[in-house]
């Protein structure tokens, strides 16, 4: 399986990235748990590159850096890993692209469309999980860790439109994408709502 976790700005996608590879470890699966950017060594500086505050970017650089970083990714550790027979778990993937360069910067949705194409060779995840939460509460968590990145020091208009691209993204695959709702949910209740959502996708 191909699982990817989605999402605004502090939504928890890592936390639950992190628990579900725990839950699927104790069923006997063997998980890889990785992330984008910096899923690779290259994609880390990549990835220093995108998030650190200092960097000014255009945004055509910007999502050709995602692209590159996903080419990496794709190549050397996701497929590799499926091949292996390993359930991948992915912190952002295709979504987040188009979510955030076409909904948050404005970009066209056909060059960002060709280039995740182009960039994950054709891999679409079998199950995604949008983890929603309004900008507010989304940035107000993403603050009280400190040290906000390139993306969390963004205006609340562009979390807005970020947000409301994936909802469109998710009313659009349906089959696909389970949306969750963070807002007001303990870890733990979103963690069962995940669990729920994997059952019913592929059974127990």
């Amino acid at each position: 399986m191909f699982i990817t976790f989605e999402g605004p700005e502090g939504c928890g996608k890592s936390t639950h990235a992190k628990r579900l590879k725990a839950h699927l470890e104790g069923k006997g699966e063997r998980v890889l748990l990785t992330c984008e950017p910096g899923g690779t060594q290259a994609g880390k500086e990549i990835r220093e590159l995108l998030l650190k505050p200092e960097s000014v970017l255009d945004e055509t650089t910007e999502v050709y850096l995602f692209a590159a970083d996903r080419s990496e990714h794709v190549s050397k550790v996701i497929r590799p890993a499926l091949a292996e027979g390993k359930t991948v778990v992915c912190d952002r993937f295709l979504d987040s692209t188009l979510a955030y360069q076409v909904g948050g910067r404005g970009l066209p949705e056909d060059l960002v469309r060709y280039l995740n194409m182009i960039s994950s060779k054709g891999l679409i995840p079998d199950l995604t999980f949008l983890l929603d939460v309004t900008p507010e509460t989304g940035l107000r968590r993403a603050a009280e860790k400190g040290g906000a990145d390139r993306f969390e020091r963004e205006a609340l208009e562009f979390h807005r439109r970020v947000r409301e691209y994936y909802r469109r993204l998710a009313r659009d695959n349906q089959a696909r994408i389970a949306v969750i709702d963070t807002e007001d949910k303990t870890i733990e209740a979103v963690q069962d709502l995940i669990r729920e959502k994997l059952s019913e996708k592929f059974g127990d």
